[in-house]
């Protein structure tokens, strides 16, 4: 079997966390020691994973020049630009197909930090995608998806939980992307600009979306506050580790 590949989300503009995204891009803003992406990529390479692509759009040029080739963490990046504006979640991972192959792929998002182990996600999901749930943040008190039976996501239910940007998916989700997309705002350009939910919520009645809960730790970095507090946890976490 291939090697899993992965596809980290870091086209955002960032734009409930200037005045710190107008000159540097989320991903890239330190939190413990290190750059928000950074932890995604270590735990990325801890799985197996070697070919990791990032999108980029906003601020795209700093990343090559932070991150290089990967071969820091043992990776090989690959670098989708999707010009000066972001082309959505669905309208990316459709651009980024053609570097992540014909097999399933691990996709993060890059402003999230987490606990969760990558290796628990299944290499082959039962349908179309697989999607890690966390308890609903604050900041999203409705959630997303409702978790069932067998790991079944619908998007009905009163009790939800919130997608966490993590997930392993099939390309076989962006096959008829058109026809749920439809005329909707964005899908007319070249290349496409459209939200990945609406392909979620199309294949969830056929059971094609399923899901597992992570009971640990998931932040939702989109605010300075929030990078403040998780850099001070992160720091105190690191002071009780050492000897």
């Amino acid at each position: 079997m291939s090697a899993l590949r992965a596809l980290v989300f870091a086209a955002g503009k960032g734009e409930r966390m200037r005045p710190l995204t107008d000159s540097t891009p989320k991903p890239l803003l330190r939190v413990g020691g290190k750059a928000l992406i950074a932890w995604h990529l270590e735990r990325l390479a801890a799985i197996g994973v070697r070919d990791v692509v990032l999108n980029t759009s906003w601020l795209a040029d700093r990343f090559e020049p932070a991150l290089g080739d990967g071969a820091a963490w043992g990776l090989r990046l690959h670098y989708s630009y999707e010009g000066p504006e972001p082309l959505e979640t669905g309208g990316g991972m459709l651009k980024a197909l053609p570097l992540l192959g014909d097999a399933p792929f691990l996709v993060v998002n890059a402003d999230a930090w987490t606990d969760a182990d990558f290796a628990a996600l299944p290499r082959e999901p039962a349908g179309l995608a697989h999607l890690l749930m966390v308890d609903n943040p604050v900041q999203h008190p409705r959630g997303d998806f409702h978790l069932g039976a067998g790991g079944r996501l619908s998007d009905e239910g009163a009790s939800r939980l919130t997608y966490a940007g993590i997930g392993v998916y099939r390309p076989a989700l962006l096959a008829n992307w058109r026809d749920v997309i439809g005329g909707a705002p964005g899908s007319e350009l070249d290349p496409p600009r459209f939200k990945l939910v609406p392909l979620l919520q199309a294949a969830m009645p056929r059971g094609l979306v399923h899901g597992q809960y992570h009971s640990g730790r998931w932040v939702d970095v989109g605010t300075p506050a929030r990078l403040a507090q998780l850099d001070a946890d992160l720091g105190a976490a690191l002071s009780r580790a050492l000897p």
